[in-house]
């Protein structure tokens, strides 16, 4: 390949991963706050012709339903219509980005992009399933496009306000103000609509996917897909579940358990409803999992994060899966045999879909490199964008599973630099 090519594709890398909250280079800045550690201002002095660069917009109706986002600015959205043979048919794509668990986090959040509109860029790169160009994007490329952006800390189910710390905890709010600006933008003429999104929005997928279906009269067809969003309760290298730990006090401080499927916090605490694979059987809207069986964040802030790896044992490893030792393999193998076997019931119904590969990788729609180019990763020969587009339009059923690492030579696999 030549240096050229690499160089743009790098910046191109960099920009997604700015946008979906996962970026090469680093850990949390903050155990608290659960985002790594993001390439600022990666688009100044950089070539990016050819991208397209879709501008922000105000959710202006939003303030008088107290759809706010943390630090009580207006949320925001970037669309680019479709047109042609997609000129109704709907993409939303809800935008991720980690959570806050606490005050404390919560506050540095609504001083960033993630809790505020006056941090977000004016414009971002549409790519991969987001991508106007029918050769990166053969299936959704004229198809009505929205990111809807993420500014709330609970995957758009807060409920709550916290008046000493000034914080907006009004996640619900935010989604269902959206849905409504766009239902007046024309979406309530849809003959299709798709619901889309990757790591903290791929979890708000599952947990909105009814909702979004219950928008649209029963003829239309309407589907959902999670990138990367499924977070699973497991064990750390410690013993603890450090994950659900932190999803407790997600959902505590930020009111989310009144959001959550009822069938599921009737039966148990609002943290474990927060898990998809608490809820995911119940899920009556079609719906696809595109997920990596070594998800990189989950290794790193879930499995092996600094509280439970005191001595740092796992630094190398979480960093770079070439330096994992044959102990670490085995415990990573046992996380995918877990993620399988949470998925067992929901991928024998027959309208739902599984594309999980076996690479050390977090969200693979958005970032155009692993969505659709010559070398994408593949499974039997099915790139992701081929097997998104087959399962949503039904030329096919897709329901494929990677062997186990290391036969996988596709992959893009996500090298962390050392901190």
């Amino acid at each position: 390949m030549k240096m050229e090519k690499m160089m743009k594709m790098n910046v191109l890398f960099a920009l997604v991963l700015l946008v979906s909250g996962l970026a090469l280079g680093g850990c949390t800045k903050d155990d608290d706050t659960w985002n790594v550690s993001e390439l600022a201002n990666a688009r100044e002095d950089q070539d990016v012709g050819g991208l397209l660069m879709v501008p922000l917009t105000l959710i202006q109706s939003a303030a008088g339903k107290g759809a706010v986002c943390m630090d009580g600015s207006l949320p925001a959205y970037h669309f680019d219509p479709g047109h042609g043979s997609g000129a109704n048919s709907w993409l939303v794509n809800l935008e991720g980005g980690g959570w806050c668990n606490n005050i404390r986090s919560c506050v540095y959040r609504k001083t960033s992009r993630r809790g505020s509109s006056n941090y977000m860029e004016k414009e971002i790169p549409f790519t991969g399933i987001m991508s106007n160009d029918p050769a990166m994007n053969p299936d959704f490329y004229n198809w009505n496009r929205v990111k809807v952006r993420y500014c709330d800390g609970a995957s758009f189910k807060g409920e709550g306000y916290d008046k000493d710390s000034g914080l907006y905890f009004r996640g619900q709010r935010i989604y269902e103000a959206a849905m409504e600006e766009l239902m007046s933008k024309g979406m309530r003429n849809a003959d299709q609509a798709f619901l889309s999104g990757c790591s903290a929005g791929g979890l708000a997928v599952v947990q909105h996917c009814d909702e979004f279906h219950g928008l649209f009269p029963a003829n239309i067809k309407v589907k959902c897909i999670a990138d990367a969003g499924l977070f699973l309760d497991a064990v750390d290298v410690a013993g603890g579940r450090t994950l659900r730990g932190f999803y407790g006090g997600v959902v505590n401080l930020q009111g989310a358990a009144a959001n959550l499927p009822k069938n599921c916090t009737s039966q148990m605490d609002g943290a474990l409803c927060f898990f998809p694979e608490n809820i995911l059987n119940n899920i009556q809207t079609p719906l696809l999992f595109v997920n990596t069986a070594y998800d990189v964040w989950q290794i790193q802030e879930s499995l092996a994060p600094k509280s439970a790896d005191p001595t740092g044992y796992w630094d190398s490893c979480k960093k770079n899966y070439t330096t994992c030792d044959a102990k670490q393999i085995q415990f990573l193998q046992e996380f995918r045999d877990q993620m399988l076997n949470r998925v067992n019931y929901f991928s024998g119904l027959k309208q739902n879909g599984l594309f999980i590969n076996s690479c050390f990788a977090h969200c693979q729609t958005e970032r155009q490199d692993t969505w659709y180019q010559d070398d994408s990763p593949r499974i039997r020969n099915l790139t992701v964008a081929k097997a998104v587009g087959d399962w949503y339009l039904d030329r096919s059923e897709v329901k494929v599973i990677d062997c186990a690492y290391p036969c996988d030579s596709s992959c893009h696999n996500l090298i962390f630099r050392r901190s």
